[in-house]
């Protein structure tokens, strides 16, 4: 009998999908279980379509609300937060009515930023100074979930598993080594992920929604990248900022030893 154990959930507006190694089937059985039970949590906290979740109730708040959320939420903001600061601005978890007019290419003019949401640095707790901003947690909570899923599979003592999240991004950890494919319009890879995590960007599935905040509008340079790092949130938030970068600036980032593919014609 194999140790290699596979399990699917649909979430997200994709199919989770975990490969576990173990030698006990009805462990790796209830692990999973206990993987998609969180899964379901997160999404139904997370996700600005479900009414009633935490991001739900955080855009439709007027100026001079203040809302307690659930600690997952406010985790994932708290790292949405850092990537903001860390990627000069760029990975913005505010521009939720710009990236959904993009996404719907809806007609009109493009929805302004306006508003304020300050997170409260103490609690579970977010402010709304001025209404306006819609939090979209989508180009980090597919990563999010799969780090989050990682250490309860951890706790249930898995030792090692691929876990990933549709096509988009895919989180290894363990001592086993996983081929993974890269397969773009110009470029085809084989790499191996261990103890890493991989995450594509792109504008093939969901068509130009990878908005700019400087110019409020759609400033992808490339059409696909893949992009590795530590963890799984990180991986999406960096993958997503690259598309927005210029060929000289990935360059700099894979001068500092970030490992990127880029799926462009060979000069």
């Amino acid at each position: 009998m194999s140790d290699l154990h596979r399990f699917e959930h649909r979430a997200m507006k994709t199919v989770f999908t975990l490969r576990i190694i173990e030698t006990d089937p009805k462990l790796a059985h209830n692990a999973a279980l206990a993987a998609f039970e969180l899964l379901d949590m997160i999404e139904n906290r997370l996700s600005r379509y479900i009414e009633g979740s935490d991001v739900w109730q955080i855009n439709h708040m007027q100026s001079g609300d203040t809302l307690f959320i659930s600690e997952l939420c406010y985790d994932c903001l708290r790292v949405g937060l850092e990537a903001y600061n860390q990627t000069g601005g760029r990975f913005d978890i505010t521009l939720g009515r710009l990236i959904e007019h993009q996404k719907q290419q809806l007609n009109g003019p493009t929805p302004k930023v306006v508003g304020q949401l300050m997170l409260d640095p103490e609690r579970p707790a977010i402010h709304c100074p001025q209404s306006g901003r819609e939090v979209d947690l989508g180009g980090i909570g597919k990563g999010f979930a799969l780090d989050r899923m990682q250490a309860l599979l951890q706790e249930w003592n898995i030792q090692s598993a691929l876990l990933s999240a549709g096509s988009s991004t895919q989180l290894a950890f363990g001592t086993r080594s996983w081929h993974i494919k890269l397969n773009g319009d110009h470029l085809t890879r084989n790499i191996e992920l261990k103890n890493q995590a991989l995450s594509a960007s792109g504008t093939g599935i969901q068509g130009s929604h990878i908005i700019s905040v400087d110019t409020q509008s759609l400033a992808t340079t490339q059409s696909r990248i893949w992009l590795l790092d530590d963890s799984a949130a990180a991986a999406d938030i960096w993958s997503t900022t690259a598309m927005l970068m210029t060929n000289e600036e990935l360059q700099l980032l894979i001068e500092h030893g970030v490992e990127i593919y880029i799926d462009q014609p060979e000069a």
